[in-house]
């Protein structure tokens, strides 16, 4: 069966309140908002302007994990100094769940993890997840959106070396020396989001707003301007369906300015990690586009 994915034009606060009502589901209990702080110096990540009524309609925390990378975004200190210069904790309690810890979940019928990804401790302390996505390019992955975001964005520092080494270490100082397998990379990406995905199932919901398209990543400190036009806000259960979704509206729209990010999408060969994720069960590929 097609997986339903919703679209509008409109990128507004009202807009993500009515493209999450259109998915028809009440997050249970403790809901986490997973989204990305964005490394200080950029400025593509999600306003909070933007976001605040959705996340207080589902009265969700705003949650985050440490980076493997060398940044302002690396330690539990400073990661906090962002949340707060970045206008997170003015509109919602907010929560880096491996400030004291990770825990593992399993992986299944994954290639690269050995059966785990490994995740901020904290996520034990909710029922439900809003998966909140800057759907952009990315450097390492090719674009970032919802399967990006609950693979590497909800892995703890170490996770995320375990994910990026695809398997070989979860020493964050050692994982860089071992990027050379892309695919791999991919295909790790997509065995985490299966864990994350089966964690909350079915209590999780994914929206994708399509803005300040660079090709860079919001974990980039000095982003590339944007040189396609802010598509819109589209949102799916899916995941799977919904990142096809966005990647395919970027691959077939008429703004020429696209050519920056379609490029930097098949350099890396993103569609890898949606590809991978179908094959694990985490959703499907074919969807219906419903534009509200």
């Amino acid at each position: 069966m097609k997986a339903k994915v919703y679209f509008t034009k409109n990128i507004t606060p009202e807009a993500l309140v009515k493209i999450y009502d259109a998915l028809g589901i009440e997050l249970k209990g403790k809901v986490a908002v997973k989204l990305s702080t964005g490394e200080p110096g950029g400025h593509h990540f999600l306003s909070p302007k933007l976001i605040e009524k959705l996340v207080k309609k589902v009265d969700g925390t705003i949650v985050e994990c440490c980076t493997a990378y060398h940044g302002r975004r690396d330690a539990a200190a400073s990661h906090w100094q962002t949340f707060k210069d970045h206008g997170f904790m003015a509109i919602a309690p907010c929560d880096l769940m491996d400030e004291h810890g990770e825990i593992k979940i399993p992986v299944k019928n994954g290639k690269h993890l050995k059966g785990y990804d490994l995740v901020g401790k904290n996520i034990q302390n909710y029922d439900s997840m809003l998966v909140l996505s800057h759907f952009k390019g990315h450097a390492m992955g090719g674009f970032g959106g919802a399967l990006k975001n609950i693979s590497i964005g909800v892995a703890s520092r170490n996770g995320k070396a375990w994910i990026h080494s695809v398997g070989r270490t979860s020493e964050p100082d050692l994982c860089w020396s071992m990027t050379e397998d892309q695919d791999g990379f991919l295909e790790s990406m997509a065995e985490a989001s299966e864990a994350v995905h089966s964690h909350f199932a079915p209590n999780i919901a994914y929206v994708n707003v399509a803005n300040n398209l660079s090709v860079d990543c919001d974990c980039d400190a000095n982003p590339h301007a944007p040189e396609m036009a802010d598509i819109g806000i589209f949102a799916s259960l899916d995941p799977v369906a919904l990142d096809q979704c966005c990647y395919d509206a970027v691959m077939n729209s008429t703004d020429p300015g696209k050519a920056a990010l379609i490029e930097r999408m098949l350099s890396r060969h993103a569609i890898h990690t949606v590809e991978e994720a179908a094959r694990l069960g985490v959703g499907t590929r074919e969807y219906e586009l419903v534009e509200i």
